[in-house]
């Protein structure tokens, strides 16, 4: 969400995006190897080099095992990290990663036929591979591979680096080792029904099973947490985990018993109406009206107080009331107002990031500190829930984790909504798309912002300009293709022109593209191969702005939404 901001994203790097998908991946053959040293950086930095020192090898993110290759760009230096590897002459080879970053190239020079190269433009949020081939020339027995990043961007990522072809007689890694027990298994964030099991890396593992009583019920490929769910209250089970690789499994690590907590005591929240209006409510003074919680518009069933504060410890948040900016509104008053709207059947929600939100989930830990402060502010303020506004990129790994660990705590009765910017929900690789995917069992309803873009990509591949009916049906499209569920789609855009620097509609073109979603009528040049009558509603950046221009926008998108078929 924004308090104004400014978003430049050139519908080039967007057009390129969607055309990396062509690039070829090549297959190996059953007697390629490897011929790349210390892929998985298990190694630290051996047999690899880095420019200007711009490498060095973290524990967290990483794809597999417990090491990965961060490389930072500075000044002139793009962070290049190469390596030489042995290859056999007139052969083909595939080159890939696994890259968690934007605009990190992958590549490779002195092929003695073409040298190749290929790149992501992602936005970060999770691990993605990238892949491309090359072949050698016929005389040619020695190759340099590298990847790096691009001037002026943040660090990138890199695991799992591969060469795979015919053996060119350097040599290669030795195989993998069966992995040892993990240690440090603990149990937290329990539940009635669900409780988050933890464990220690283990060295060379690709993965974890968990074993509840003696039988395994899941594999974790990522990370050293898992959600278990679906327990009954008042019980104590026996957890396990074990380690594995290609070489095997490993033996289980010692047991650690976890007892839920006791059923009961009801459901306060009230229920999300099938098609709802949301709408944002400013917690600071940017000229916009200045409101108490009571006095929004009834239009809107869904209030997103804006925003949650970071704290000192990393995925962590706290609330602060901006008491003095808002006339004096103390916490008491904004408490029981909290508690007359969900008497009167709407749902109080805590949106985490906006513009200027610092929030990262990156890894176990800070998941579960945001599950554990999320659920506490939830119980203190009477909030039924959160609101994911992360404007710089989310890793959807450990904010699955985070989500997957509240709802485990909150219950049924969580609201769940997102808010993710329109380049953030182009493609389902995205990192917002893979964490709105990965939590659709628990999730209320995603509001893309369909504003501060520029042009964008439409699910028909044809390019649509902000402003129009076609912008708002085209994006909304993608989502409801993607595998979102009707009901967990709507349309955001700002209440005012004043509300965003870009992409204002007026009201009359939002009803015309919710009729179009919803009844296949109102449509522009696009119209969607069917209709989605179960489309959940709309959202607006922010009540305040909508009162300060005298609610037009509620008042004429509010009868719309809740009118829907």
């Amino acid at each position: 969400m924004n308090r104004i901001r400014s978003l430049a994203i050139p519908l080039a790097v967007t057009l390129a995006a969607a055309g990396l998908t062509a690039l070829a991946t090549g297959t190996a053959q059953a007697a390629d190897v490897n011929v790349v040293r210390n892929g998985g950086f298990e190694s630290g930095l051996a047999n690899w080099t880095c420019t200007s020192g711009s490498g060095v090898v973290v524990s967290s993110p990483v794809f597999a095992g417990a090491g990965a290759l961060k490389a930072t760009p500075a000044g002139q230096d793009n962070a290049r990290c190469s390596q030489v590897v042995t290859v056999k002459p007139g052969s083909t080879y595939t080159l890939s990663q696994q890259v968690n970053g934007s605009y990190v190239y992958l590549g490779a020079t002195g092929t003695g036929t073409q040298d190749v190269s290929t790149w992501t433009p992602g936005t970060g949020g999770g691990f993605q591979k990238l892949s491309t081939t090359f072949t050698t020339g016929p005389s040619t027995t020695q190759v340099t591979v590298y990847t790096h990043g691009w001037y002026g961007q943040p660090g990138f990522v890199v695991d799992e680096f591969s060469v795979f072809g015919p053996d060119g007689g350097g040599g290669t890694d030795p195989g993998p080792t069966i992995p040892g027990a993990p240690s440090g298994s603990s149990v937290s964030g329990q539940s009635s029904s669900g409780l988050t099991l933890s464990w220690n890396t283990v060295s060379g593992a690709a993965g974890y099973y968990v074993y509840q009583d003696g039988v395994r019920v899941q594999t974790v490929t990522s990370g050293t947490s898992a959600q278990i769910t679906g327990l009954a209250a008042s019980t104590t089970y026996s957890f396990q985990v074990s380690a594995y690789n290609a070489a095997g499994e490993g033996v289980k690590g010692a047991a650690v018993p976890g007892t839920t907590t006791s059923g009961g005591g009801g459901n306060p929240n009230p229920s999300v109406p099938k098609h709802a209006v949301t709408g944002y409510w400013q917690n600071f003074n940017n000229g916009a009206t200045v409101q108490k919680i009571s006095d929004v518009s009834a239009q809107y069933d869904i209030i997103a107080v804006s925003f949650a504060d970071a704290t000192s410890t990393p995925g962590a948040i706290t609330f602060n009331l901006d008491s003095a900016g808002l006339g004096g509104y103390t916490v008491p008053q904004f408490k029981a107002d909290i508690a007359a709207k969900k008497a009167a059947g709407k749902s109080v929600i805590l949106s985490i990031g906006g513009e200027k939100g610092t929030i990262s989930v990156n890894d176990s830990a800070s998941a579960t500190n945001l599950a554990n402060s999320a659920y506490a502010l939830m119980q203190e303020y009477g909030f039924t829930g959160i609101d994911i506004d992360l404007e710089n990129g989310l890793n959807p790994t450990y904010m699955t984790q985070a989500l997957k660990a509240l709802a485990a705590k909150a219950g049924p009765s969580l609201v769940l909504t997102m808010a993710p910017q329109t380049i953030d929900m182009q493609s389902t690789q995205g990192g917002y798309f893979k964490t709105a995917l990965a939590v659709k069992d628990i999730l209320t309803v995603v509001n893309m912002q369909y504003y501060n873009s520029g042009a964008m990509l439409g699910c028909d591949g044809k390019v649509y300009s902000q402003g129009s009916v076609d912008f708002l049906t085209a994006l909304a499209c993608i989502q409801l293709e993607g595998g979102l569920d009707p009901s967990q789609v709507g349309i955001g855009v700002p209440a005012s022109p004043s509300g965003a620097g870009s992409g204002y509609v007026s009201p009359t073109i939002v009803n015309n593209a919710l009729d179009c979603l919803a009844r296949g009528t109102s449509c522009g040049s696009f119209k969607p191969s069917k209709t989605y009558p179960g489309l959940r509603g709309a959202m607006t950046w922010s009540t305040n702005w909508d009162a300060k221009a005298g609610s037009a926008w509620s008042n004429a998108v509010g009868p719309k939404v809740h009118g829907l078929p």
